[in-house]
């Protein structure tokens, strides 16, 4: 900072009757990007499997995951949610505020000029003596008159820059700009990833339900035996009371899987802007749940940096809170101001620019005493700036826990599905097995209603884990920042410096 004084004192002049050259320089320091080792992010994943690899994951991949699932009706949902989502309606808003607030601060830089004009009559009477006409009239002998007056006038004034608070603010300007930007494409990749959340629980629960109106015919087949049985005198009404029983249970489980659809639906519609009901009809016809990808590229740590729209956010507010340290700076140092000034004045509107008068000022201004205000403002930014860092900080932290929670659930849900697919078909042929027996007699219905409640459950439960996969895929690509690299107002690239 001695050496910026340095120069504005020997390097400015003055320029005879206009101008005032200096060679600005901002106060505050210059903003450099922590290096990754500063922010605690390691070399690689601790989680690693077959499912997911640290191949370099291209944006291509990334801007559209969902695709990847094989779900045209998921990719349309997708589409009309980007379109017309009203989170992303608001921050897409809120970047065009942020853009006009870059204009403001840029419009500093600029002489700021106003002018006026005015015109209008003037009327002047002078009281006189009075006499009387030969017919005995009173005459006034006063005088009366109108002028006319017209004046034009201009004024400019010019801040100089002269420690760069006007840069620095306008460099705090930008950096919030590209925040904005990286917070719509936050708002983006969240609003993706809750639709394919929203979309998969309700295909599971139309498997789920198919499941359960599958079950119910069988048991309501039970039901029929063991009351043939009873009425024959072949079974206790032990038999027809657990079949009676075990219908309604399974009866009573549908209502609370079509809730679950119904509130996944309306659900899907409003995250694509629309009312719940008529936007979602079509998606009540049952369909599959996606088949997820086998393999998934992570990369590596150092790439959450760039990929994370809500890490870019959190470095880009670090960026703008150093810049404001520069503008508290600079507003302990001299202003320096230019303004002029141009008029002119007439009675007659044909010789209103015959004279014209003007002058050119310079005003330096410099705070004596505040009690402590500008020195308290300058320290309050500094502790802003430092609370920015930790908020970076934690913000990459947290991604890279959201990645490594993401893989572990991953693992867990292919492990899950791979049990459930045995077992799936380990109690579908104890069943067939079961129901053939009771219905020749050979055990009671208490086994064959252990053995299908055992199918039941297997049959739900590998239809949750197919689905726990698919989500586990959506929460690993939203954990990789993908979604929004696609958009077509990315957030510009501001050029940083690791230490």
């Amino acid at each position: 900072m001695t050496e910026c004084k340095e120069k504005v004192r020997y390097k400015s002049l003055w320029i005879t009757g206009s101008a005032l050259a200096v060679s600005a320089c901002a106060a505050g320091p210059d903003y450099r990007a922590p290096a990754p080792a500063a922010l605690g992010v390691p070399a690689t994943y601790g989680q690693a499997d077959g499912a997911t690899g640290s191949a370099a994951i291209s944006e291509a991949d990334l801007a559209t995951w969902w695709t990847r699932l094989n779900d045209p009706a998921l990719s349309s949902l997708i589409d009309r949610a980007i379109a017309n989502n009203l989170d992303i309606v608001q921050a897409q808003a809120r970047l065009r505020q942020a853009r006009e607030s870059l204009r403001q601060a840029n419009a500093s830089f600029l002489p700021q000029v106003s002018g006026s004009a005015s015109g209008g009559k003037n009327y002047r009477s002078q009281a006189g003596g009075t006499r009387v006409d030969d017919s005995g009239n009173v005459i006034s002998t006063g005088a009366s008159n109108w002028s006319s007056s017209y004046s034009v006038s201009a004024s400019a004034s010019w801040q100089i820059d002269l420690f760069g608070e006007l840069s620095r603010s306008a460099e705090a300007a930008r950096a919030d700009l590209a925040a904005s930007g990286y917070d719509l494409a936050n708002v983006r990749t969240t609003i993706i990833a809750e639709l394919v959340t929203n979309y998969v629980q309700a295909r599971l629960a139309q498997e789920q339900l198919r499941v359960a109106r599958e079950t119910q015919a069988i048991q309501q087949d039970n039901y029929n035996i063991a009351n043939w049985r009873l009425q024959a005198g072949l079974a206790s009404s032990l038999d027809e009371q657990q079949a009676r029983a075990q219908l309604a249970q399974t009866n009573a489980a549908v209502p609370q899987l079509e809730a679950s659809l119904k509130g996944s639906l309306n659900r899907v519609a409003v995250l694509t802007g629309q009312a719940p009901g008529e936007a979602t009809r079509a998606l009540e016809t049952p369909a599959p749940i996606p088949a997820a990808s086998t393999r998934i590229a992570t990369g590596i740590p150092a790439d959450t940096l760039r990929q994370r729209p809500d890490v870019r956010s959190a470095e880009r507010a670090l960026a703008a809170a150093t810049a404001r340290i520069g503008v508290a700076q600079a507003q302990l140092y001299p202003s320096l101001g230019i303004s002029g000034n141009l008029g002119t004045t007439s009675n007659s509107f044909k010789d209103l620019f015959s004279l014209i008068t003007g002058g050119v000022f310079a005003n330096v201004a410099q705070v004596i005493f505040d009690g402590g205000r500008l020195a308290s403002q300058l320290r309050s930014q500094k502790a802003a700036a430092d609370a920015a860092f930790a908020a970076y900080k934690q913000t990459v932290l947290t991604a890279l826990e959201d990645v490594e929670n993401a893989m572990a659930t991953l693992a867990s849900a292919r492990a899950r599905k791979a049990e459930f697919a045995t077992a799936f078909e380990a109690s579908n042929n104890a069943a067939i097995i079961a129901r053939s027996q009771y219905q020749s007699g050979l055990i009671d219905f208490q086994t064959l209603s252990t053995t299908e409640n055992t199918l039941l459950n297997a049959r739900n439960s590998l239809a949750s884990a197919r689905s726990d996969e698919v989500l586990a895929i959506a929460q690993l690509y939203n954990a990789l920042g993908g979604g929004w690299q696609n958009m077509e107002s990315r957030p510009p690239n501001e050029p940083t410096h690791e230490q």
